[in-house]
């Protein structure tokens, strides 16, 4: 777990608490779910949070939820940035590996010792976490007073975020009295060393100029002219990445921190080459959560003044609305540097902290119970078993697939009203190409495997039951989950008969009723094709595999298959 050093002495200071001791501050700090793991050698505290709560990395942003708890800050506060005087201007020659950028400036902010030293940790934290060690997100903070910006629209000041070559302009680059090129900063300097290979790959390196020259190398360092020091009072801070929203709501955590210690924030202008961006976004979102919902999930009663007043001692906002049901429901406004309220839930925790989790009373569930499989696995056991006296091997494939595998293999048209068609679930970040999405249907899987196994010998029954995911605007989440039964039938006779044959007779074990109208589908033989209905509802697909599908996985005999929803045989 992540862990931040806190010295209790400024904590108290800018909690405007003095008379909180050691013991006092470590009980509130836990009750905020920071657990206290011991001393540093210089007296601070040694926090472990949960690694959620990213806005919680400074000892500003601790002392910011400490007014929360204390009460002493309530609801939602959103600082109000002064107007854009800086331009930051996206040159088209910049990485396509490292294309976004954002900013902020800073001015009149207190810089002393502790501050500073809060600060960096801060921008460490932040590139180890939510920058995923600078790779998604690398921050840089400059003396502004340094910059000397270019002429711009209105009268601002212009920055360029380009790309360069790797031997192509010099500069003094921090812990360093010489000037170097990129690729001399990657090859000698400890720093470059570190990071290298993060851009070692680009055919140009990220950088950005001023008026005088090159002051920032992201993700690697930036430039000792523009160094920050406790004398800075004016800042630049201008975060790069591979994805906006990451490095906006990095950015947003700083500004909240430095806004904490008397500072003022002003826009930046963001020029990309088809559009423009001011920064920093501070636009807040919504959640929607049910009163019965937090009522059933904390196990207490409230009324709905508890509601608010728990939802602005979390520094959020909860105004009562009516739902189309006639429920009482909240709308709850989340404040910009919270970048880990994704649900209901996540609001509910936050209620639950402001009341207190040690205040509530623990009762025993009302209902009796003793372990044991849960429905859905006895029903997946018993199919299985099923399909293994069918003459199926049972197989366990990855969940996650790639757009060619998923459609282009079989043919298919991601959001068609084909079977196996629907609009995927993508990775966004993903670990290979070969796992860009999850899979929407098990054919394609189980096609895989027979791809595989050319060298053994036939008959190959190959079946599977497995989970599978596509986007469905109807669910809670956008994205649609259920399981499947597939199985293949690989031989020099299989055919439409043997697939449906085992169908049935996997019906009528499991006593549904099954119907095999004539349907069409790009993966199977046109007349040799049938939906799978069970109980009157059209849940799956039946049929010989087309032969430019056997030419495309290099099989020399044909496969019948089929493949339907596991729920429609519970």
């Amino acid at each position: 777990m992540p862990t931040v050093d806190i010295d209790p002495d400024e904590l108290r200071e800018l909690t405007g608490h003095d008379e909180k001791g050691d013991g006092e501050l470590k009980d509130d700090l836990f009750g905020l779910g920071l657990e206290f793991e011991g001393l540093t050698e210089d007296g601070e505290f040694e926090l472990e949070f949960a690694p959620d709560r990213l806005d919680r990395l400074s000892v500003e942003g601790v002392a910011r939820s400490m007014r929360y708890q204390y009460g002493d800050a309530r609801g939602v506060h959103v600082p109000s940035p002064n107007s854009a005087e800086w331009t930051i201007e996206v040159d088209e020659s910049v990485p396509d590996e490292r294309p976004y950028v954002t900013g902020a400036v800073i001015r009149d902010v207190n810089l002393d010792e502790d501050a500073l030293d809060s600060l960096i940790q801060l921008q460490e934290k932040l590139h180890a976490t939510m920058g995923r060690k600078r790779a998604k997100g690398a921050i840089g903070i400059h003396d502004l007073t340094m910059l000397k910006g270019g002429s711009a629209t209105e009268g601002a000041s212009t920055i360029q975020y380009v790309g360069v070559e790797p031997d192509g302009d010099r500069f003094v680059p921090l812990d360093s009295d010489e000037e170097m090129t990129p690729s001399e900063v990657l090859e000698n300097h400890q720093t470059g060393q570190t990071y290298a290979d993060l851009v070692s790959g680009y055919d140009r390196y990220p950088a950005i100029y001023d008026d005088i020259g090159l002051f920032s190398f992201p993700p690697v360092i930036n430039g000792r002219r523009t160094e920050v020091s406790t004398d800075s009072r004016d800042l630049f801070v201008e975060m790069t990445g591979t994805d906006q929203w990451t490095i906006d709501k990095m950015l947003n955590i700083v500004c909240y921190a430095l806004s904490a210690r008397g500072a003022t924030i002003e826009d930046v202008t963001v020029e990309y080459p088809d559009h423009e961006l001011v920064r920093p976004d501070l636009s807040m979102k919504t959640k929607t959560v049910a009163h019965s919902r937090i009522e059933t999930i904390l196990g207490i009663d409230l009324d709905p003044e508890e509601v608010i007043d728990l939802a602005e001692r979390s520094g959020l906002e909860a105004v009562k609305e009516e739902s189309e049901a006639g429920d009482l429901v909240y709308e709850v406004t989340i404040p910009p540097y919270r970048v880990d309220v994704l649900h209901p839930l996540d609001v509910i925790d936050d209620l639950g902290r402001a009341y207190g989790f040690n205040d509530l009373e623990p009762t025993y569930p009302d209902v009796g119970t003793v372990g044991g499989r849960h429905e859905r696995s006895r029903l997946e056991r018993a199919v299985r078993t099923q399909l293994v006296g069918l003459g199926f091997e049972d197989l366990l494939n990855f969940h996650m697939s790639n757009e060619e595998e998923n459609y282009e293999r079989l043919e298919i048209e991601p959001g068609s009203d084909a079977y196996g068609a629907g609009e995927p679930a993508t990775i966004k970040e993903p670990y290979s190409e070969d796992y860009t999405i999850l899979r929407t249907w098990l054919l394609p899987s189980l096609m895989m495997v027979l791809e595989r196994n050319t060298h053994r010998s036939y008959p190959q029954h190959l079946s599977e039951i497995g989970f599978r995911a596509a986007l469905d605007d109807s669910e809670n989440t956008g994205v649609g989950e259920s399981r499947h039964v597939g199985a293949v039938l690989a031989n020099h006779d299989a055919g439409y008969e043997d697939a449906k044959a085992r169908l049935q007779a996997l019906a009528r074990n499991f006593d549904v009723d099954l119907e095999t109208p004539p349907t069409e589908h790009p993966a199977f033989i046109s007349g040799r094709t049938a939906s799978v209905v069970i109980d009157g509802k059209d849940v799956g697909i039946v049929g010989e595999v087309h032969p430019k599908a056997l030419i495309e996985y290099d099989l020399e005999v044909p496969v019948a298959a089929f493949e339907f929803d596991l729920e429609a045989l519970r």
